[in-house]
């Protein structure tokens, strides 16, 4: 019975220690952080296929920095499946637009046609 009793703790704090759903605004301020800093697996967890193609052309051409980077979440719209986040960085005091999608439950950063406009 004891036995059973462990078992069961284990697995409790097992299944709620698991991957917890991020925010488009999470996701778009883990991305944002990990483009900056040329994390590239981290990049590529939190996009799509495209979007990292997009973000790993952009990255190449910058050059290096070794000043920390942050991040601010301005903004955010979510319609249905997609949604935009607005965000500042002070790498150049800028603002940027990232577009994000549902891809297997999760939000991920993807990249927006030519013509296309968010929310904002």
């Amino acid at each position: 019975m004891k036995n059973f009793v462990i078992c069961s703790l284990v697995l409790l704090f097992i299944s709620c220690s698991g991957n917890k759903d991020m925010s488009p605004s999470e996701t778009a301020k883990a991305v944002a952080e990990s483009f900056f800093s040329k994390d590239e697996s981290a990049l590529k967890k939190h996009t799509t296929s495209e979007g990292y193609a997009s973000l790993i052309t952009v990255q190449d051409m910058m050059p290096d920095s070794d000043k920390d980077i942050e991040v601010e979440i301005l903004d955010e719209a979510i319609d249905g499946e997609f949604a935009w986040v607005k965000y500042s960085t002070t790498y150049d005091g800028k603002t940027g637009i990232f577009k994000l999608t549902k891809e297997n439950g999760q939000w991920k950063v993807t990249s927006k046609g030519p013509r296309e406009k968010g929310p904002f």
